[in-house]
């Protein structure tokens, strides 16, 4: 027996099982991931197997202190498992790896496989030779072999989609290690990006979230500044394609041009995530920013002039270094100023290899606790408040799938609304399936989601429902990609990361 052979006859019902810390980018390589190891015939474990798959994967994350304690945590808990189960093979990927390489093998040494972020399409060849071999494979590229985007992809949702259009960061950021990692920006041709849209649309897929770690700069690698406002009316051209969003922009490269096309283009949705970090001019000029509170304020009253129902969320940090009592008090000016839909708060730890963290001035822990709160308690009350102005507005409601934890209890269903905030509604009497779309009275308003109570005025069955519905019809498969992130099985919901960064950070 060939090499070959012995390969397919021992990987014929292979299990996997891929586990996902950080960012929207490390979701959409997961699913890359899990792309390439059904292409090399390998199967999903099933749901909850934690541990029991025949390979695990662990695509990680390195902006938070603990990254690589987590992921040693996980490592040691698998160890008794292999010993037990001799074939069983470990593989670690992702921006911890890129960054720790070798170091990872000489800690826990009975991991098979350590890749890096630029060489996602050699997983299934790694852990082959792996095993031929019989000891670990540590492969990290300094550069990008391919463009992940050209290879095989296992995607979450049946009705949407992430679509990258571009890798790497040329942003110097002091708190964020992602451009020592994924490196400097890549754009993708722009007839690439839209031919794989087409493909998903003609597959069923009705909204896409387009991503890049710092999207609104693209064409900065084409030589072309109004490259990404040309996407977005691009992607208007698109028949069947009824959503466009878009994550995550940074200021500095946010342009009229890129407002226009947003307010111009009836598919893009009236949703913007844009990342403010802090509001004072001091800490974001620490941070290397390039921008300032005013400009920033600028931006949104711009985007609100244009559109006035969008909902604006971000990011914030807390306690960087050097945060004095009067800079804190500037980012909650800010907060009150733009009023954002809802935002992303991060108590600043150390992330090792950045600036920031040998930065003097750090701030005791329970100083940045007391700043957290009170930021939190504000947005909260802010979130209410912007949530309370769509009590009484009809709706359309993209019908999810996994978002409404309560759903069976309460005999609803939950959704998203063109802003992207979340709609629970009454379940009606018509079948309803993931990717359809209704439409619907909002009742009620909580701090982070809305209520339609009353019927549903209106059910629109979609290409989007049909394709949810094909693929669960399917003969049953082994599923279950163990995900980080509580909330992702759409890309609809906006950064919701387990300790990860936002892709702009």
């Amino acid at each position: 027996m060939t090499s070959s052979d012995r390969s397919q006859a021992v990987d014929v019902k292979r299990s996997y099982e891929v586990r996902t810390y950080g960012c929207q980018m490390n979701v959409h390589d997961s699913e890359r991931l899990s792309g390439l190891l059904e292409d090399a015939g390998y199967v999903r474990a099933p749901e909850g197997s934690d541990g029991d798959a025949d390979v695990v994967v662990f695509n990680t994350c390195a902006v938070r202190e603990n990254a690589d304690n987590k992921l040693y945590g996980n490592l040691g808990r698998l160890a008794p498992m292999k010993t037990r189960r001799p074939g069983m093979q470990i593989a670690v990927g992702g921006c911890l790896a890129q960054k720790d390489r070798d170091t990872i093998v000489q800690k826990a040494p009975w991991v098979d496989v350590v890749f890096g972020t630029h060489n996602i399409g050699k997983l299934p060849v790694l852990l082959e030779r792996a095993r031929v071999q019989e000891e670990a494979q540590v492969e990290i590229a300094e550069s990008l072999e391919a463009f992940p985007s050209t290879l095989p992809t296992r995607r979450e949702s049946a009705y949407a989609a992430w679509v990258s259009i571009s890798v790497g960061c040329n942003n110097t950021c002091t708190f964020c290690i992602v451009p020592a990692l994924r490196g400097k920006e890549e754009d993708r041709r722009p007839g690439d990006i839209l031919a794989e849209i087409e493909a998903l649309v003609g597959e069923g897929v009705s909204e896409i979230t387009l991503l890049g770690q710092n999207v609104n700069a693209y064409g900065s690698d084409l030589g072309d500044r109004e490259a990404f406002s040309k996407l977005l009316r691009a992607c208007g051209t698109i028949e069947g394609l009824e959503r466009v969003r878009f994550t995550s922009p940074h200021p500095r490269d946010f342009t009229d041009d890129v407002i226009a096309a947003m307010a111009e283009t009836p598919n893009v949705m009236p949703q913007l995530h844009m990342p403010l970090q802090s509001g004072s001019d001091t800490i974001l000029k620490a941070m290397r920013r390039s921008y300032r509170q005013e400009r920033f304020l600028g931006i949104i009253e711009k985007v609100r002039a244009a559109i006035p129902h969008a909902a604006i969320s971000t990011d914030i940090i807390v306690g960087f270094p050097g945060e004095t009592e009067e800079d804190f008090e500037q980012t909650m000016h800010t907060v009150r100023e733009a009023r954002f839909a809802n935002a992303f708060t991060f108590q600043y730890s150390k992330r090792p290899g950045t600036p920031a963290a040998t930065m003097e001035g750090q701030i005791p822990k329970e100083v940045v606790q007391e700043r957290y709160m009170r930021l939190v308690a504000l947005q909260e009350e802010i979130s209410w408040e912007e949530n309370k102005k769509q009590v009484g507005r009809t709706l359309e409601v993209m019908v999810a799938e996994g978002e409404g934890r309560k759903d069976g209890a309460t005999h609803r269903l939950s959704g998203r609304a063109p802003d992207n905030r979340l709609v629970h509604f009454t379940k009606p009497d018509a079948e309803v399936r993931p990717g359809d779309v209704v439409t619907v009275e909002i009742t009620y308003a909580a701090p982070h989601h809305l209520l339609a109570e009353g019927p549903t005025t209106a059910v629109r069955r979609t290409r989007a429902g049909d394709a949810w519905e094909k693929r669960n019809a399917a003969p049953a498969q082994p599923q279950g990609v163990m995900l980080g992130i509580p909330t992702l099985g759409v890309p609809a919901p906006l950064p919701a990361a387990t300790g990860g960064c936002s892709l702009t950070s």
